[in-house]
């Protein structure tokens, strides 16, 4: 049982420094997942180590295949994975504990259905309230069956086959996890397997599957949406992977350097996909003074180096467009909109209701609590008030067990009048491992409340 962490941030100096935040979570997922199925062995440098990764990599063990750690003699960590094969993943003979992590749960059960096996999936507190069905719906169209609790939510068996049939599928909602389990699926089984989505989602697991053999094509149809197809049946080879820095974790510290003076802080490999950048590319049109330098690719991955300087951020509409390449920035991005000056209105967050928590609510309760004006729309929006002056802050905020709001009144917490407390920041681990930490080592100040 993981215990509650109170934790405390005031207001603090400039931020100052260079650093490189964790390995992307969404890539090193994949990257566990898709070498425990290649043949031969996946070497793997810059690994997050999280709490929902090393989840996976437990999960990817008890399925066959080895994954193991070591010291890559600089100072971090390499990682060594061998392969089983496609289809030839093992009936686990314990249950497959996925954590915190939405992502790991879904694409996982996405990778098992094309296997002829049963995975029973179950999850912490938070997880396992989350909704499942999406995911579960187009994997029993393809032929897998699943037995759940009411409102298709963990713990969960998966009865696999080994002879699913390719579908092609639209979206209901953008989602990169539900493509990407659909895909992953369609590994295993004859044919060509196509998701089609109105709107672009993230792209990472056709990038890794190109990368590690497969072919992914993507198609614009008339009607503007974007299939993706999948063959079946590809041989996947082992490959090496070097994960870029978190673009979602990289938000925390760069959202705290805009908001202190004299603040300038340098980001290094930065994961750059396309797909990833909404949170930069608003934070850049509200004012932010963010260079993006020595532009690079990673394994398929663009990369870049950010430099971020201390700016007065004014108000914008950010449309809803863009919620998929920012879902998970949201609430650091309303924690900048509350220090700057002028009403930001953030259109199109309905997906935010089902993540770790309901973080459309989180945000707005805890901005409320810290003096800012704000509104949530009937539309799934939510407008907020800055003043372009220090909130008031002096409040305790609920977390639900959610990383990402913890970690984000954290840092608002640096910018308000009177501290700010989140009521458990254990959860920051399952996505940014020594947080606390490294934040105070640029110049903040988080300490035990």
């Amino acid at each position: 049982m993981t215990h509650a962490r109170p934790l405390r941030s005031t207001t603090t100096g400039a931020i100052r420094g260079s650093i490189r935040v964790p390995g992307d979570k969404s890539i090193s997922h994949r990257s566990l997942m898709l070498g425990a199925i290649a043949v031969g062995e996946t070497v793997i440098h810059g690994l997050l180590e999280g709490e929902d990764v090393l989840h996976t990599a437990a999960a990817m063990r008890l399925l066959g295949a080895e994954a193991e750690r070591s010291d890559d003699g600089q100072g971090g960590s390499v990682w060594r994975v061998r392969g089983v094969g496609l289809g030839a993943l093992q009936e686990p003979a314990q249950v497959l504990d996925m954590g915190n992590s939405g992502t790991a749960a879904r694409l996982l059960m996405g990778l098992v259905a094309g296997h002829p096996i049963s995975c029973v999936f179950t999850g912490d507190a938070s997880l396992n309230k989350r909704p499942m069905a999406r995911v579960t719906n187009p994997l029993e169209e393809m032929g897998a069956r699943f037995v759940s609790r009411s409102g298709g939510r963990l713990p969960l068996t998966v009865v696999g086959s080994g002879e699913l049939v390719p579908i092609t599928y639209r979206l209901p909602v953008a989602s990169a996890q539900v493509k990407s389990a659909i895909l992953l699926a369609g590994l295993n089984t004859a044919g060509a397997t196509t998701v089609i989505e109105a709107e672009p989602t993230r792209d990472h697991t056709e990038l890794m599957l190109r990368h590690f053999g497969a072919t992914v094509t993507t198609e614009r149809l008339e009607d503007g949406a974007l299939a993706v197809t999948v063959t079946g049946q590809p041989e996947l080879t082992g490959r090496s992977i070097h994960v870029p820095a978190d673009p979602s974790s990289a938000a925390f510290p760069a959202v705290a350097a805009l908001l202190r003076p004299g603040s300038e802080l340098l980001l290094n490999d930065v994961g750059m996909n396309p797909r990833r950048t909404g949170l930069y590319d608003t934070l850049v049109e509200m004012g932010g003074s963010i260079a993006f330098e020595n532009r690079r690719d990673q394994a398929g991955e663009p990369v870049a180096d950010l430099r971020v300087r201390h700016s007065a951020l004014k108000g914008i509409v950010v449309p809803a467009d863009r919620a998929p390449s920012m879902i998970d920035e949201y609430p650091v991005l309303a924690a900048a909109a509350a220090c700057a000056e002028g009403t930001t209105v953030m259109l199109g967050l309905k997906e935010l209701r089902v993540k770790e928590s309901d973080r459309l609510a989180m945000v707005a309760e805890g901005l409320t609590r810290c003096g800012v004006s704000v509104e949530v729309g009937a539309d799934d929006s939510l407008t907020v008030h800055g003043t372009g002056k220090p909130p008031k802050g002096g409040a305790t905020v609920l977390t639900a067990m959610d990383h990402r709001i913890a970690m984000s009144f954290l840092v608002l917490g640096m910018a308000t009048e009177q501290p700010v407390s989140v009521d458990d920041g254990a959860f920051i681990d399952t996505s940014f491992p020594d947080f606390v930490g490294l934040m105070n080592g640029l110049g903040a100040a988080i300490v035990e409340a």
